[in-house]
């Protein structure tokens, strides 16, 4: 049965999963870089995981969604009611928020603007405020079942909120690593949004692919990558095994119409001992 995360997520990998595990080499550990809300985790059955992002609101929230289910669960639910469901009520969580540092409330806050938000998106302005505006659905969803599920596998689990270098540097031998970095542009001129504050920009995507090579070629350690099929990412992953996974996705390219995009899956296998 394939397992739903808890969280909405833009680029989430739900529909992918089967081509994900097909395509991941075995392994006792598997490190996501770019963890997000953690499809692959959910639907893999690996020893171990390292899982990390450079979001600390989202390891906040899965660090204690692992040590304290039960009481983040109850709490959480309590904000699902129709009296929440207003947007000025919304826009007070919102400011609230922005404006604490308690993790129990800004995990809480979290889980209630991503299924009460927009389109369930994440993003922060250029100060690090939360800025995503009120969704104005009939009765948003609460996750419990899924909530559970999640907490329960955490325990197979450590979240860190570290740069995707810093990740793929630190894995070793023994261990797999899924990179879902942030799309890569459809054309160069295509706007995409940043991403937990920092825009994950064209070098970072030269970056990424040079990183994952070199882990595999000089260090055993096999590297997945998924990303728009695009020229400019074949380019990138010249060095990988590349796969097409057909997408039923259709993405929105500057508002006019909608393209279907397929994804790319490219591989970065350790070469064979002699």
């Amino acid at each position: 049965m394939k397992r739903r995360a808890f969280l909405k997520w833009a680029g989430g990998k739900y529909s992918l999963v089967e081509d994900i595990q097909r395509h991941l080499p075995p392994a006792r550990k598997l490190v996501e870089p770019f963890v997000g809300a953690g499809s692959v985790f959910l639907n893999t059955d690996y020893e171990q995981y390292l899982l990390a992002d450079i979001n600390p609101d989202l390891i906040n929230l899965y660090n204690l969604l692992k040590k304290k289910p039960t009481k983040y669960i109850s709490e959480a639910k309590r904000w699902f009611t129709p009296e929440h469901n207003r947007k000025e009520v919304y826009l007070d969580v919102r400011a609230q928020f922005n404006q604490t540092d308690d993790v129990m409330y800004r995990s809480l806050a979290f889980l209630y603007m991503n299924r009460f938000g927009f389109n369930g998106l994440c993003r922060y302005n250029k100060k690090g405020g939360f800025n995503v505006p009120f969704g104005s659905y009939k009765k948003p969803y609460f996750p419990e079942a899924e909530l559970e599920y999640f907490a329960e596998k955490a325990k197979k689990a450590t979240f860190v909120c570290q740069s995707y270098s810093d990740s793929i540097k630190k894995t070793r031998k023994g261990s797999v690593v899924y990179c879902d970095p942030p799309y890569a542009p459809l054309s160069t001129t295509a706007n995409f949004t940043s991403y937990a504050g920092n825009g994950f920009s064209l070098d970072d995507q030269a970056a990424l692919a040079d990183i994952s090579e070199t882990a595999a070629v000089k260090r055993g350690i096999p590297v997945l990558i998924s990303n728009h099929d695009t020229t400019l990412t074949r380019r990138l992953y010249h060095g990988a095994s590349l796969n097409v996974v057909k997408v039923k996705r259709t993405i929105s390219r500057n508002g006019n119409g909608r393209n279907k995009v397929d994804e790319l899956l490219a591989l970065y296998m350790p070469k064979e001992s002699e």
